[in-house]
């Protein structure tokens, strides 16, 4: 796929449009990309669209969330958008030059997308959130709750040398985690395996009060 750039000049100056990030908040994933963005000090507006919009449906094939409208350069998913903004904007860089280091980064990214989002988020959280009568399946719950046993334990280890888990620095890995952990934490069986998992808490701990975090966290869920 091409991606086309259309910037405009002035001055002698060249300045790109804005950058918008497109989806509901609560998404972890729109929360991934927009905490790159806090993380990098880049501007943005946030339009949040839920799935399934005609403007999400005009960027993602699938009409999933987040997308991402810059000039002309539109984009979907979220691992792919991180990069556009990393390399594209200045700010601390969130996937690494050093290629051991930033294959790490992508190694973590893709774990957490397959595996972890799957059984946390897609598994257990939804399961609470949104139950499809009404009320949740404690049994499925149950079921996904053992199957993120083995998953805490190994994100406990991973952050017990450097409290990161690529390298000695604060990178995508860790951005891409992080709301999937603030999630499991709001359920009762999540929040008892974690405060099990000692380096997995104190990581937690530590980076939930990192201001990108908290300047990109969604707001409560109405009561």
């Amino acid at each position: 796929m091409t991606v086309r750039v259309v910037s405009a000049t002035r001055n002698g100056r060249t300045r790109m449009p804005a950058l918008e990030i497109i989806g509901v908040p609560q998404s972890n994933y729109v929360w991934v990309v927009r905490m790159v963005c806090e993380e990098k000090g880049v501007p943005y507006a946030h339009t949040p669209e839920r799935p399934h919009t005609a403007e999400v449906d005009a960027i993602h094939p699938f009409g999933k969330i987040p997308v991402m409208r810059h000039g002309e350069v539109t984009l979907c998913e979220s691992k792919a958008i991180a990069t556009y903004i990393d390399r594209v904007f200045d700010g601390p860089k969130v996937i690494p030059d050093d290629p051991k280091l930033a294959a790490q980064v992508e190694q973590w990214v893709s774990l957490g997308n397959v595996e972890f989002d799957k059984v946390m988020i897609r598994q257990y959280v939804v399961g609470y959130a949104f139950p499809k009568d009404g009320k949740p399946d404690m049994a499925a719950i149950g079921e996904a709750a053992a199957k993120m046993k083995p998953q805490i334990a190994v994100l406990d280890r991973a952050v017990a040398g450097t409290g990161h888990l690529a390298g000695d620095s604060f990178t995508l890995a860790d951005i891409n985690i992080l709301p999937m952990l603030f999630y499991v934490n709001r359920f009762e069986e999540g929040k008892a395996m974690l405060a099990g998992a000692k380096n997995l808490s104190a990581y937690m701990e530590r980076h939930f009060a990192r201001p990108s975090f908290q300047k990109s966290k969604p707001p409560p869920p109405k009561t």
